[in-house]
């Protein structure tokens, strides 16, 4: 009876044998789909480099050298690539490298610190560059599935995966604004990351990475992430300006450190400049008084319908208008409510 079970194992034995790999190769529905988003996603992921000089301090000669690293995303065949403010701070040379592993000098087009996001620009030629679709971060959910690829500690296109943690979260930005509406994940987001891609499950961008919040400097499961739709709104004002372009009345405001010392409920107006609509509209900054006192003028302390506690929520505000838009702004002096109607002006 050994001799027949024998032979029934042995005549198995190449099936088996020829079915492994295909049993080897098999994965999700799942697997398939990051790998998929992987695959079209990362040509369009770049590596930034940012270099400053410093003198030698043996033969006093200046050198270059690398300041940092940090990821981009290409996006648009012009060349452009989005990035975060941060990773380019304060360099003297950026240098871009594509997946071909080309490298490429990059010109800054325009900064915005108060949303850690730049434009910068290569002269590489069109189909060198790839994009990514953008997606609409109005229609992330928590608990949504995300993609993050990056250059975490030099490691270039590197991938993790996770979920949409939270939403509406703040951050502090570079020049100590705050960033609204921020995306929090648990994709592991390290030191490089920043300025790369975060994905949806369709392959599209639906946000910038940007920072971590880590005891440690590592991933700790706490990563942000700049919404898309904050994006689109801040580039082509880059592209164009240079900078957030936003409509003016004409006026200085108090610091935020100042009122913190003087515990003021709103912000005081320093200083209104003439020809302009604060000063037409008959508003006034702080003066002086006969024995070098300074005296408050109009302290605004709401716009339309949003109360302003400090000159973020000032600036905030601002930037979601537009010159020629009317605005109701209240404001307190010598102890009375003031209202003014003004019509919001260009940038001079």
């Amino acid at each position: 009876m050994a001799r027949p079970i024998l032979l029934s194992l042995l005549l198995l034995m190449p099936v088996w044998a020829a079915a492994a790999p295909d049993y080897l190769s098999f994965h999700t529905e799942d697997e398939a789909n990051t790998m998929e988003i992987y695959q079209k996603a990362s040509p369009a992921v770049v590596h930034v480099t940012n270099k400053t000089l410093r003198r030698s301090l043996f033969s006093h000669n200046v050198e270059e050298i690398p300041r940092g690293s940090g990821t981009g995303i290409v996006w648009d065949k012009n060349g452009l690539i989005v990035t975060n403010f941060h990773v380019i701070q304060g360099a003297n040379r950026i240098l871009i490298e594509l997946q071909d592993r080309s490298e490429w000098s990059a010109e800054v087009i325009g900064v915005a610190p108060e949303k850690d996001l730049a434009v910068l620009r290569i002269e590489a030629p069109a189909e060198r560059l790839n994009q990514i679709p953008l997606g609409d971060s109005l229609e992330l959910e928590v608990g949504r599935k995300v993609i993050a690829i990056g250059n975490p500690f030099g490691l270039d296109t590197t991938l993790t995966t996770g979920v949409v943690s939270a939403l509406g979260r703040e951050i502090g930005a570079v020049n100590g604004r705050k960033i609204r509406n921020v995306i929090q994940t648990d994709a592991a987001i390290n030191p490089g990351n920043s300025g790369g891609p975060l994905l949806n499950s369709l392959g599209q961008l639906i946000g910038v990475n940007t920072a971590i919040y880590s005891p440690s400097g590592g991933s700790a499961g706490i990563g942000f992430a700049i919404p898309i739709n904050t994006v689109r709104e801040v580039v082509p004002q880059l592209i164009s300006y240079g900078r957030l372009f936003r409509p003016v009345i004409g006026i200085e405001l108090a610091s935020d450190r100042w009122l913190s010392r003087q515990r003021i409920e709103g912000v005081p107006i320093v200083r209104v400049f003439p020809g302009l609509p604060a000063a037409n509209a008959g508003m006034t900054g702080a003066w002086r008084n006969g024995r070098g006192e300074v005296v408050l003028g109009d302290i605004i302390v709401q716009i339309d319908d949003t109360t302003i506690s400090n000159s973020d929520d000032y600036l905030s505000f601002m930037e979601k208008k537009r010159p020629g838009d009317s605005i109701l702004i209240t404001t307190w002096r010598n102890g009375e409510e003031n209202q003014f109607r003004l019509t919001l002006a260009e940038p001079q």
